[in-house]
Parts: C-alpha cells; structure tokens; sequence
C-alpha cells in the first residue's frame, strides 16, 4: 500500500523542515475529529473564527474545513446546514435531505475536506517537502480548487490540473490563487477526460519533485470523508428525525460517483443508521450502468473509469441522470420565471426558492436520482433518503445563458418552467437504476481493473483486497494514528516558537 499509510516520522529532516516552516508562520493543523465535531476546537481558536474572511488563504480557515459553518461562513452552527425537500417539489412522500457543501471555506465546495485529507497525512510524516515538492491536485474542478487552497495555506507550491471544458468560474478562481500561469494546467475535453488528465499527471510525475494526490486513488480521500462527512449526516438526520417526532428511517444515502470520496460517508452511515448506498452518474456515460462510455456536462462527478477509492460491494444501486436534468432544473431554480412557476403554482415559499442557490449541477443531480430512488422503493413520509450538494448554483452561472441558448432558443418563460418541471421533477421516472446483486457488483469491481492495475500500475494485491469490507473498515484506524501525529506535529511546531 501507499506510504501515506505510514504510522510513524518516514523522514525526520523532512518533517523538521516543515516544523520550521511552521514556526514561522505560527500555523496548527487541526485533527480529523475536530474536523468531525467542531466543539472540540479549542476555545481561543474558535473566539478568533469569526473575525477571519472565510475566503482567504488565512491558516485559521483549516479550521473551518468542515459541514458546521453558519450562513456568513463565519460563525459555527450547531448542526450542520441543510435543505428538507418539499413534496411538492420533489413529487415523493419521502423526505429527502441534502446537506450543503456551499459553506466550507476558500472554495465553497466540500472537496476542500479530501484535499485536506490527502497533503496533511504525507506532511505530518515527513513524506512531504514543502521546500523541494509541488503537489499535484488532478481533478474536474473543485478538488484541484480545494488542493491549491490547502496547499497555499501551508506554503507548498502545487499545480492544478482540470480539463479546459469545465466551467469558467473554476478557472476565474484558479487564476486569483495562483502564482504563476502555467501550474494551470489544462487538460482536453470535459467531465468524461479524466484518462487525458491522467496523462498529464504521468508527464509532471517524470519529475520526481511532483506528488501527484489523484483524489480518485487516494485512500485519505475515503478517511477523511467517512470520518467527517459521514458523522455530519448522522447528525443531520437526527435533527430531522427529532423534530419528526423520532419516527423516521434513514433508508439510503445518494451520491454521484465522482472520486467516491463522498460515498465513504455512506460507509459510515451503512454501518450508524442502516441505510443503503447508491452511486449516481449521468446516462450519457453509463459506465458503471453497463460498463458505457460519452460525454456529459454534470460537472464534478467524473466518469469513463471505476475510482480505486470506491467500495463496490457495499454499493445497492447505481442510478443514472441525463445531463438535461440538471442543465434544466439550475434555470428552472435560479431564473426569475421558474420561481415565479414554483412559487405561484407548486406553492414554494420565498425560503425554499432562496435555497436553491445552493445547489450545483451534480447537486441538483443527486435530488433527480433521490427522486427517483425514492419512486424505485415506494418510500413512504417516514422515509429519508440523505444526499449532499457538493457546491452551489454560485459556480455555474455561466451555463444558464449557455443552456438558455442551446436549448430554449434564449427564452426561458413559464410554459418553459412548467415543461421542466413536468419532465425532470413530476415525471422523474425509475429508468436508467439499477439495484445491485453480487454479478453486478463483480462487473462493476472488474471494470475498475483496467485503469489502475493496467493503466495506473496498481499491484494485484492492492487491488484485489478492496473486495473485503474488512479492507475498509481497517482504513478508519488511521483516523487516531493521524490525529496523533498531528498533535506531535502541531507540539514540535510550538516548542520551535518558543
């Protein structure tokens, strides 16, 4: 397996370089279980919060790497914010709940937490050189945002590598935060070129000064998620559950495949509240459906391969959504028409409408497959399915005028609303879903052989004993081995400043 599973200090002169480092700049690393439970951040560190600009590469922003940030990013929240969907909306007696990622730090998307999983485990054990290494962040988007937002926190010079096709407001971002032009590296295609991503990743790593951290084979990724993201959901669903009166059941957790970072928090949520798991991804490229390949424009939930951070055998369904879902719902949602049409005729109140700007394209996908989901299993009003909206419509307004042109002919009215509505919400159909038996995730697990093990150069061995749940639940172990060594790390820090 990886070094980054390493329990102890793998090279002391680079740790003490980075303790010195730190001593300068007077940075702390916070523990995955602060991170988790943001109460057990220590008194003076949450005093100073509110005062620092959630925006900013400030290093007390690390310590809002989490779901518990209140509506002005600054203060901290009690439970973490979420959106309970309307029937009326949603056209399903079960409620479906999506925890929002628009208030983490920096970037406004939770993948700030797998960047952080990632780097900080390499540095802690001197497996990182912030003097002589850049680190490498290949991603659709928001994980490369998230690794360079992390990394200038830390002072490590790193290189993002996305693919030219992605939004502009990723790159508008990317462009503020960099230092120099060309650590932008990017890649042909869109949302399904992650093998040419892949490519340039191979091309930086002949240079042995490059770390490439692939958020779709990096395991910190899986921990960081399942040990924070997980119990943020746990806890969202207990506060729906009490104020429902404890009368309901957690019965799957939705996500879109993307790195599968995120479905580790199904994981943990299989093993506390005994829901299943279902993995979306777009019909234009139903790879995991029935091993399919295209093109797609659900940005941030990549595709074409399998992730080796995905546990197959402890997947339920597979759920496909059409690009043209979320394309549609985000005008349907942010232009003044649809909410005038889901306002006066499904009868959303002016909060719910304000809601909707938290939700990004692959957000709004994960609602269409819950939805769906949901018709499949006849879930009835004591149901919940749980589900997360990675970011908000703030990073894709540049496709309402591209989607209005290319699909409504620059004219989006309330006979334009009501067909939306009436296709991709009222009339969400079971088609495209698959429900998992052991062939199927057999297939699935097998398909994912041909990136790593051929392509990627993963051992056998190392991809074989992903099979075993065992596997999976032993990752966690690393949660305390890393916190301990950041507080050795943060201690040795201190004892420099002194």
């Amino acid at each position: 397996m990886s070094d980054l599973f390493a329990r102890q200090v793998v090279d002391g002169a680079v740790h003490a370089r980075a303790v010195k480092a730190f001593a300068k700049t007077g940075i702390r690393l916070p523990k995955l279980a602060e991170l988790a439970s943001p109460s057990m951040i220590d008194a003076a560190t949450r005093e100073v919060l509110p005062d620092i600009d959630p925006d900013t590469a400030d290093p007390f922003n690390l310590f809002r790497v989490h779901w518990y940030n209140g509506p002005d990013r600054r203060q901290a929240v009690e439970t973490p914010q979420h959106l309970v969907l309307s029937s009326a909306l949603t056209g399903v007696p079960a409620k479906i709940v999506v925890a929002t990622g628009d208030r983490f730090p920096m970037i406004a998307a939770h993948k700030v937490l797998a960047a952080y999983g990632c780097l900080v485990p390499r540095l802690v054990t001197g497996q990182f050189d912030l003097d002589n290494q850049r680190a490498v962040w290949p991603s659709t988007g928001n994980y490369c945002r998230g690794g360079v937002a992390i990394s200038t926190i830390l002072g490590a010079r790193s290189v993002a590598v996305l693919p030219e096709g992605m939004s502009p407001e990723r790159f508008n971002w990317l462009e503020k935060w960099m230092a120099d032009p060309a650590d932008i590296v990017r890649t042909p295609g869109s949302e399904s070129n992650l093998k040419e991503i892949y490519d340039a990743c191979h091309e930086l790593a002949k240079d042995k000064r490059n770390v490439i951290l692939n958020q779709f084979s990096e395991y910190g990724n899986y921990v960081a998620h399942r040990a924070v993201t997980g119990p943020a959901l746990e806890h969202v669903f207990a506060t729906v559950n009490k104020a429902s009166g404890n009368r309901l059941k957690a019965r799957a957790f939705v996500a879109a495949s993307g790195s599968s970072g995120t479905l580790a928090a199904g994981d943990h949520l299989k093993q506390s509240l005994g829901c299943q798991i279902a993995v979306v991804e777009a019909t234009e490229c139903p790879t995991l459906l029935n091993n399919g390949y295209g093109e797609h424009n659900i940005q941030g939930i990549g595709d074409k391969h399998v992730p080796l951070i995905h546990n197959v055998f402890n997947t339920d369904y597979v759920v496909g959504v059409s690009e043209r879902s979320p394309d549609s719902l985000n005008l349907l949602f942010n232009l003044p028409a649809g909410r005038d049409y889901l306002r006066g005729r499904k009868g959303l109140s002016d909060t719910e409408l304000e809601s909707f700007g938290h939700l990004g394209l692959s957000s709004i996908a994960n609602i269409v497959a819950a939805i769906k989901l949901a018709k499949y299993l006849d879930l009835g009003e004591d149901d919940v399915i749980l589900t997360v909206a990675t970011d908000g419509a703030a990073m894709y307004e540049s496709q309402l005028d591209k989607v209005l042109n290319a699909s409504f002919d620059g004219v989006f009215d309330q006979l334009s609303a009501a067909e939306v509505f009436g296709e991709h919400l009222a009339g969400a159909r079971t088609d495209a879903l698959l429900e998992l038996t052991r062939t199927e995730r057999e297939r699935i697990f097998n398909l994912g052989y041909y990136t790593w093990v051929e392509q990627q150069g993963v051992s056998l061995e190392d991809f074989a004993r992903r099979r075993d749940q065992l596997f999976w639940d032993g990752l966690m172990a690393m949660v305390p081995v890393w916190d301990g060594l950041i507080e050795e790390f943060n201690a040795a820090v201190q004892s420099a400043r002194n």
